[in-house]
C-alpha cells in the first residue's frame, strides 16, 4: 500500500465503530504486549465516570479501522503511584496502542503515533510537560517505535512495575 494514498486519522470510539475495534487484534504472539480492546473500550468508560480522563480512538484507513489508540491524562491506580513514578501526575499517556495483525508492517504504527502525539499537543486536558506510556521489555518492536519518537526509557523501572516507562518532554 503506498503512503501518499492513505488517509489516517484517529477517530474517537462510540456507538457507531466500537465493535469493529473490538474486533481487530494483534498476533497471537503479541497479546501478551497490549490488553484487548473491548477491555480498553470498557476501561475508559469506567475511568470517565469516574471523572478521568481516558479517550479511545479508533486508527483509521479511510473507512477501514486498522488500529486502536487510548489517551489518558493524570492517571494513577494509587495516590503512591504519584511517588514511584512523579511523571504521571499531570502529564498525558499514551494508555494503549495497537496495529491490527493485517496492517502491521505497513507504516500505520509510525502514522497513528503522529496522529496521537499530535492530539496530545493540543492539550485537551490542560498544558504538560511530557507524555509517558510503558511497555514489555520483550517487545522490541515498541521499543524501537518509541524511540523514533524521542521516547526516553527511564533509567530504572518503578517499584512493582513489569513494563518498561518511557517518556517524551512535550
Amino acid at each position: 500500500m503506498n503512503n501518499e494514498n492513505r488517509n489516517v486519522r484517529l477517530v474517537k470510539v462510540d456507538k457507531d465503530n466500537f465493535e469493529e475495534l473490538i474486533d481487530l487484534e494483534p498476533f497471537e504472539s503479541q497479546y501478551n504486549f497490549v490488553a484487548d480492546n473491548s477491555y480498553s473500550i470498557a476501561e475508559a468508560y469506567a475511568n470517565a465516570v469516574s471523572g478521568r480522563y481516558a479517550q479511545p480512538f479508533g486508527v483509521y484507513d479511510g473507512e477501514t479501522p486498522v488500529g486502536f489508540v487510548m489517551i489518558g491524562y493524570d492517571i494513577a491506580d494509587e495516590e503512591d503511584d504519584y511517588e514511584k513514578y512523579p511523571l504521571i501526575r499531570d502529564n498525558y499517556l499514551i494508555w494503549r496502542f495497537m496495529i491490527d495483525k493485517k496492517f502491521q508492517g505497513k507504516g500505520y504504527g509510525k502514522e497513528a503515533m503522529r496522529l496521537a502525539l499530535e492530539f496530545i499537543r493540543t492539550f485537551p486536558c490542560g498544558e504538560a510537560e511530557y507524555c509517558w506510556l510503558s511497555y514489555e521489555p520483550e517487545n522490541e518492536v515498541a521499543r524501537q517505535l518509541y524511540r523514533s519518537f524521542g521516547f526516553v526509557e527511564a533509567e530504572e523501572m518503578p517499584k512493582g512495575w513489569d513494563e518498561i516507562p518511557a517518556v517524551l518532554k512535550l
